[in-house]
């Protein structure tokens, strides 16, 4: 398999920022790690093997970021809306930076690119595809929460209410937006079993709120021996590539 290993100082974070890129050709695929992970994670917990043929045959190119979540929404230390602003410089990294990265990478070529993550990296994946659908046009969300109330409590201004998709999406009319998501492909998973309740709750809301908005989705619960753990989202990841159109 084609690896390759990239850094370098991000304007947007004022910091050294680091990422891996799996493959040679393909549909871009953006992982986002666990809480508080790194950019190797996806691969030192064996999902990068887990999703391999869909690498070495082409279908698609990994590319595996870093977070700041212990600098944004896991730093417990400053209060919500300072971690807020944090995030939003990250968010500036993957939109100005990564982004750009990935689409030379892949020359240039006219493609959206899909966007996944387990747990908290779900919680990314679904929060940039919702937030940025110019960038993303697919995303495979494992075992993901869909609102920040799990890190700020009740506390919310401008920059967490537009990082929470459960909180926004039901009052977005924009038909660029509502276009864009109806056109993409939209997979959630979550299973039924220890450490799962939360996603559980967020998945049927978000399904809910999709609905309400005729933009399709699969919205998936499988059984109640589905822990919130890599063993099983080591097994959601090709099943749910398998399936896609890519």
């Amino acid at each position: 398999m084609q690896v390759e290993y990239h850094h370098w100082y991000s304007p947007s974070l004022h910091q050294e920022m680091e990422l891996k890129v799996y493959g040679w050709y393909g549909k871009p695929v953006l992982v986002f790690p666990a809480q508080e992970g790194r950019f190797f994670d996806f691969e030192n917990f064996g999902m990068i093997e887990a999703i391999a043929n869909f690498i070495e045959s082409g279908k698609i190119k990994v590319f595996t970021v870093d977070s700041i979540d212990r600098q944004s929404w896991a730093n417990w230390q400053v209060h919500p809306a300072d971690r807020a602003s944090r995030h939003e410089d990250y968010d500036r990294y993957i939109i100005e930076e990564v982004v750009p990265f990935i689409n030379q990478h892949c020359g240039n070529a006219q493609q959206g690119i899909l966007t996944t993550g387990c747990s908290m990296g779900g919680y990314h994946a679904a929060n940039f595809f919702f937030r940025h659908p110019d960038c993303f046009d697919a995303l495979i969300c494992l075992s993901g929460l869909f609102q920040l109330g799990m890190f700020v409590g009740d506390y919310m201004d401008q920059t967490i209410y537009y990082n929470s998709p459960l909180i926004y999406l039901p009052n977005l009319q924009d038909p660029w937006y509502l276009e864009r998501y109806r056109k993409s492909q939209i997979i959630i998973c979550c299973g039924q079993g220890a450490w799962e309740d939360a996603m559980q709750a967020d998945a049927r809301a978000m399904k809910a709120i999709l609905d309400s908005k005729g933009i399709p989705a699969w919205v998936d619960f499988w059984g109640y021996d589905v822990n919130h753990d890599w063993p099983w989202w080591r097994k959601q990841l090709p099943y749910f590539l398998e399936r896609m159109d890519l």
